[in-house]
């Protein structure tokens, strides 16, 4: 084959390969696109009042609003992530920030993780005390130190060297979740396993009240955040998934973006968030297919609750969930905007 058909072949190709690259981008079903829960668990409405689940509801839709401008004017999923999660630790209604459940000690012990799905990036922490807003020191040990994940003073230490915001540990309390734990203890020391159960309806969500965002931008580049207090009444510096890559959080321009909330050990035992990403990358199978195979069978085998938010590559959305609730919300380029609480 001589110069000029190995050009000719080679212009063929090149043309082949634009006109699949212009066909790939019809399919795209959304230029951008956010989601983001508050935490699952025993949400029914019989148990809610009318201003609870508006206060609820329009918190969730403010959340979301912030990510989806900084989405719509190009700016990053990361961006988008750490400030919409934002707004929800500064809530007193959801389990992270300043809403976040007390320990056994009655302290407040705080997790949180982000992933970048461009380069495999991410930045965790677990167990501080003082830094308002743990999603923001997620973001700065992701890209301003070596390491993954930070715990405890040592964690503080370097919130503090990098300049994020430390309050004193008073800011997290709340009134209802200082109750709750009280009342956790109470019904532990009566080993009433009904009266907790009931307690943890009550309370709506004591328990499982992560906080997580999932989006893609315009770049096409996915993130995932998650922010949680933990379990109420939790002892010996426990950690849930939350704080776990791979197991609470996920990222992958590849595949996808989760975010989980609900019985961290069996997610953590499960890996759910890249479980699901790799069910998509080696068997193939969509974002909805994945989700519900590990959600609905998977962790419900194991014996696990809660649910998880996530996004493809291609702006597909997937709210799953094995319980009767999960606040969460989703948002798209067209400006579509779906909040949810129960599970019908």
């Amino acid at each position: 084959m001589n110069k000029a058909e190995l050009k000719a072949l080679s212009e063929k190709n090149k043309t082949h390969k634009d006109s699949l690259t212009t066909t790939e981008l019809r399919i795209k079903k959304a230029e951008f696109a956010i989601v983001i829960h508050g935490g699952a668990g025993t949400i029914l409405k019989e148990n809610m009042t009318p201003e609870k689940e508006a206060a609820y509801k329009t918190k969730l839709e403010e959340a979301i609003l912030i990510g989806h401008h900084i989405l719509k004017n190009g700016g990053s999923s990361l961006d988008a992530v750490q400030k919409t999660i934002n707004v929800l630790e500064d809530s007193p209604l959801f389990n992270a920030g300043k809403g976040a459940v007390f320990t056994s000690a009655e302290t407040n012990e705080l997790d949180a993780s982000i992933m970048d799905g461009k380069s495999l990036n991410a930045g965790a922490l677990s167990g501080t005390k003082t830094v308002k807003n743990p999603i923001n020191l997620a973001r700065v040990i992701m890209e301003n130190s070596p390491h993954v994940m930070l715990s405890g003073k040592g964690a503080e230490t370097f919130a503090q060297e990098q300049g994020l915001e430390i309050v004193d540990s008073s800011y997290f309390f709340t009134e209802s979740r200082y109750e709750a734990l009280k009342r956790t203890k109470e019904n532990e020391k009566k080993k009433d396993l009904d009266k907790i159960a009931s307690l943890n309806s009550s309370l709506i969500n004591s328990k499982f009240g992560t906080v997580g965002c999932v989006a893609l931008d315009k770049n096409g580049n996915l993130a995932s955040g998650t922010s949680t207090g933990g379990t109420t009444n939790k002892r010996w510096g426990r950690i849930g998934d939350s704080p776990i890559i791979g197991a609470g959080t996920y990222a992958n321009n590849s595949t996808c973006a989760v975010s989980c909330t609900g019985s961290g050990e069996f997610f953590i035992r499960s890996v759910v968030a890249h479980d699901i990403s790799a069910l998509m990358e080696y068997k193939g199978l969509s974002l909805q297919e994945a989700s519900k195979k590990v959600v609905q069978k998977k962790l419900s085998e194991l014996g696990g609750d809660g649910g998880i938010i996530a996004i493809d590559k291609l702006g597909n959305i997937v709210m799953e969930f094995n319980t009767a609730g999960m606040y969460r919300a989703s948002m798209d380029d067209k400006g579509k905007l779906f909040i949810g609480i129960y599970k019908d």
